[in-house]
């Protein structure tokens, strides 16, 4: 057991320094060597779990994979729930090496021998089971399409995002996170389930960290709609 669990954190370590140097470098520029001196493991340790610098880079992206399988709902109204996702998702692109660089690794998928687009439909699908429920729950307006709603969601966050690391290196995520949801929510939610959604980052925003998947939100009720371009407001 002792043994296993020595293996499970050198896997780890080698991940999340693998992470940061492609976050860094990018996927072409980040090398095995440079990944293996950021690691502090031994060669033999590094290819044991890793035969190659691609297989490396999928388990990386692997990551995101994870980080949106635990993520829980934070409300009743399935609307909130995906405004606090988007939270936690900016919140984890400002601490989180390992989302970082599997963001990084998901844009440049056409490096890799085979692309890899499996973690944006992961994206695209939670969104759409989200607006399914939030149709079902009569939030949405009749006949949205849910799928083009689904699509468009998560090709905004990943331009904002973009957008934020070029010019400010993520620290006004949150703000360009609040705005997406300010402009974008009116044409998809009624305005009996507008009026009760919180559009509002989470407290610990402020540009420096928080929404990790476990502290984002706090649900439907909060009766503090967001204006556009808004100063962030503590939940």
């Amino acid at each position: 057991m002792a043994r296993q669990a020595r293996a499970l954190a050198t896997r780890q370590a080698v991940l999340r320094a693998a992470a940061e140097v492609f976050d860094q470098r990018g996927y072409a520029g980040a090398t095995m060597a440079e990944i293996l001196t950021h690691a502090a493991v031994t060669k033999g340790a590094l290819y044991f779990h890793f035969s190659s610098k691609e297989e490396l880079a999928l388990a990386v992206i692997e990551e995101q994979s994870t980080w949106l399988a635990g993520w829980q709902p934070t409300s009743e109204s399935p609307v909130q729930t995906l405004i606090d996702l988007g939270y936690a998702f900016a919140g984890a692109l400002q601490q989180d090496p390992l989302v970082r660089g599997s963001i990084r690794l998901t844009i440049e998928h056409g490096s890799f021998t085979q692309p890899q687009i499996t973690a944006y439909r992961g994206w695209s699908d939670a969104a759409r089971m989200l607006l399914q429920h939030a149709t079902e729950a009569g939030e949405l307006h009749p006949g949205l399409d849910i799928d083009g709603a689904a699509d468009l969601i998560v090709a905004a966050v990943t331009g904002i995002q973009l957008t934020s690391q070029v010019l400010a290196d993520r620290t006004d995520l949150f703000k360009r996170m609040n705005d997406l949801w300010t402009l974008l929510l009116p044409g998809m939610v009624q305005p009996h389930a507008l009026a009760r959604l919180n559009l509002q980052p989470p407290q610990a925003d402020r540009g420096t960290a928080a929404g990790s998947a476990t502290g984002a939100g706090t649900g439907a009720g909060a009766g503090t709609t967001a204006t556009a371009g808004a100063e962030p407001s503590v939940r």
